[in-house]
């Protein structure tokens, strides 16, 4: 019979999974490496409650993209400023999706805040509570022959 399971925070790519000797593994850079860029403040780990350090997939990724960038002849300072860059970029993505979200979730809770008529030509919106102006004019239609 199966038991109920404990909730468990879902995993994503910040979560710290990783102690420093998997996550240099995973980077190919030696651990004191991954120390000194902690130090610097390049890709800091989470800490356990005992302080130890814990890397996310997000923060390995940048481990490699620091050696790739380091390979290239990029000094330590421009590859800290890129991936404060890069960071920037993510976390505005990661707003503009909540901010569509939210507006969409707005738009489907509010029946009949958006009012289209059809006009000349095309599809018009109007403000809530008002009706379109009336055409009167004749159009005469005469076929092709």
């Amino acid at each position: 019979m199966d038991r109920p399971q404990p909730h468990a925070a879902p995993l994503d790519e910040d979560s710290p999974l990783f102690a420093i000797a998997t996550a240099s593994e995973l980077s190919g850079l030696h651990a004191q490496t991954l120390r000194q860029y902690d130090r610097l403040g390049l890709v800091v780990p989470q800490r356990t409650a005992g302080k130890s350090r814990r890397y996310s997939m997000r923060d390995v990724v940048q481990l490699r993209e620091i050696a790739r960038l380091g390979g290239e002849g990029v000094s330590l300072e421009g590859i800290r400023r890129v991936l404060e860059l890069e960071n920037q970029v993510t976390s505005l993505q990661k707003r503009v999706r909540e901010l569509e979200r939210a507006l969409a979730d707005e738009l489907v809770n509010r029946p009949g805040a958006r009012v289209f008529a059809a006009g000349e030509g095309g599809v018009v919106p109007l403000k809530h509570g008002t009706r379109p102006t009336r055409q009167t004019s004749v159009v005469v239609w005469r076929p092709l022959r």
